[in-house]
């Protein structure tokens, strides 16, 4: 941990009241510790190095490396973006925060999208309570397509575990539920309500108590097409828990 960071968290033991500690965990530091009980985990990053596999110095998994039959995230210096295939199924590459994270979780991201098309589904995705095994992925996914046109969709959608399993909990469809480039795209969830927002308006709100632990994250899906995985993704992400 940085110097400048341990002051941070010296002072907000100092100064904060017992059970308010934010324990900070920015791109720049090496992995924390779980978070002790009744503390809260920040996370926010700009994606400043070139990973491939995303790191950020072990705050990060990734869907192949330890999930198998996912993809991985991988950073270019400003941008994150996704390595599925586009032409293999379900295969959404998937990222997602180490350590111990509360189940009230909430996940934010700015969008970069250059090549909107209807031709392709290129997907941007939040993840909430989320976790990765070999073989199993489970949790939350809130996406939105990257289009400007009717043929826009965002959809809440519960991961059940085995490749290509998962349940869909919300679809919306329509122009207004697409992303362009500089979208701000949120979801929280609180309890058993899950709620999805762009630019600071509300998307779409669903309940479902199937997961009640994980972590939050990131992914993309492409199909339909190879070649374009840089064509969208994020540009920032943060994410914390608690209340």
């Amino acid at each position: 941990m940085k110097k400048v960071s341990l002051l941070v968290v010296l002072a907000a033991v100092l100064l904060g009241a017992p059970g308010q500690l934010s324990l900070l965990r920015g791109s720049e530091n090496a992995a924390a510790a779980p978070a002790p009980a009744g503390k809260h985990w920040k996370y926010s990053t700009r994606f400043p190095a070139a990973e491939n596999p995303i790191s950020e110095n072990g705050n990060w998994e990734c869907g192949k490396t330890a999930g198998v039959d996912w993809a991985d995230v991988a950073t270019i210096g400003g941008h994150a973006y996704g390595l599925e295939s586009g032409v293999t199924g379900y295969d959404d590459s998937t990222a997602l925060l180490t350590g111990t994270w509360g189940p009230n979780q909430t996940a934010e991201a700015t969008v970069f999208a250059s090549h909107p098309t209807d031709k392709l589904w290129e997907e941007v995705e939040l993840r909430l309570r989320s976790a990765l095994s070999p073989h199993v992925a489970t949790g939350y996914e809130c996406l939105f397509s990257c289009r400007n046109s009717a043929a826009a969709y965002e959809d809440i959608v519960r991961w059940d575990g085995p490749l290509a399993k998962f349940t869909y909990l919300s679809h919306k469809v329509g122009a207004q539920y697409g992303v362009a480039d500089g979208d701000v795209v949120k979801a929280t969830i609180v309890g058993n309500l899950i709620t999805v927002y762009k630019n600071g308006v509300v998307m779409a709100q669903v309940t479902d108590g199937t997961f009640a632990a994980g972590s939050p994250g990131v992914g993309f899906f492409l199909s339909g097409g190879k070649g374009t995985n840089r064509d969208y993704g994020f540009t920032t992400f943060s994410a914390t828990d608690g209340e």
